[in-house]
């Protein structure tokens, strides 16, 4: 390696992503149901319940008597300027019964909206975790794209009880590390060992920098809230699940956008899709 390229190298293991702090101030909320009347009303004041720490000012509940399509739903949602819109998967069907799909309507608006998307469990399907409509103590991050982390884990700071728990996860994926050390293994001029450790050691050591950047700066601002760092390698889905339901999780806050693709981005999608009891922002 030449002067040039150590230099270059240390100066890129400098510039690291900083978390921003942005308080977040959420006033007018939109709750989509494919309810109506009395049930929609009550709907509405558990929705309220849940987002006790927000408190926010301005509902506008858009019930089934004011659309049926999903082109009647878009043209409503786009008419109406929210901080946050709360719906709940397979609107107007009985699809909520199958894991499969959020229905084309949530699919549409998620995509189409910039506005966070509060994805909650089905009112029919019979959830009742101890956190449901009871506000949001432990608040997960999947922190997967450093360039959007202030984003979400200021979105997650404003659902988060003054003394909650706020999980920061990053999760590389085993596999693709172990396909990569497999062809660094056939160049005979890289120390395999050796690439292996360092390659690692860098991939945990960039989230793991943000990550401490997020701690340092929330622990000034919010002193009661407890931040719990979560680096490691593992595979994708099956490990956010397992941190979900083991660290009793009452809210998930990912990314949804993709700049690459018109569907939703990388995990949000499954992870939607299993978590059909516990609630998931997706910005």
């Amino acid at each position: 390696m030449t002067t040039i390229d150590q230099f270059e190298s240390v100066f890129r293991s400098a510039v690291k992503p900083l978390y921003r702090y942005a308080p977040l101030q959420v006033d007018r909320v939109t709750l989509v149901t494919d309810l109506q009347g009395e049930a929609s009303a009550v709907y509405r004041h558990q929705v309220g319940c849940l987002l006790s720490h927000i408190s926010p000012e301005h509902w506008q509940v858009i019930d089934s008597s004011r659309y049926r399509t999903t082109h009647d739903l878009l043209t409503l949602v786009e008419g109406i300027q929210s901080d946050l819109i709360c719906c709940y998967r397979n609107l107007h069907s009985e699809a909520w019964k199958y894991p499969h799909s959020l229905g084309s309507h949530l699919d549409v608006l998620i995509q189409r909206t910039q506005t966070p998307v509060l994805v909650l469990p089905h009112p029919a399907a019979g959830y009742r975790q101890k956190s449901e409509f009871q506000g949001m103590e432990r608040v997960m991050v999947i922190t997967d794209r450093l360039a959007d982390g202030s984003r979400l884990v200021n979105h997650a700071l404003s659902f988060c009880g003054e003394a909650g728990a706020l999980y920061l996860v990053h999760i590389e994926d085993q596999a693709t590390f172990a396909r990569y050390i497999e062809a660094i293994g056939k160049i005979t001029t890289i120390d395999t060992d050796e690439a292996t450790a360092a390659i690692g050691r860098q991939l945990l050591k960039a989230p793991a920098d943000y990550i401490r950047t997020c701690s340092e700066v929330i622990k000034n601002v919010h002193r009661d809230i407890r931040v719990h760092p979560i680096i490691e390698f593992g595979h994708h889905l099956s490990d956010y699940l397992d941190h979900v339901r083991k660290h009793e999780i009452d809210l998930l806050v990912m990314n949804g956008k993709d700049d690459d693709q018109m569907a939703m981005h990388g995990m949000a999608y499954p992870l939607a899709i299993e978590l059909r009891d516990v609630p998931v922002l997706i910005i």
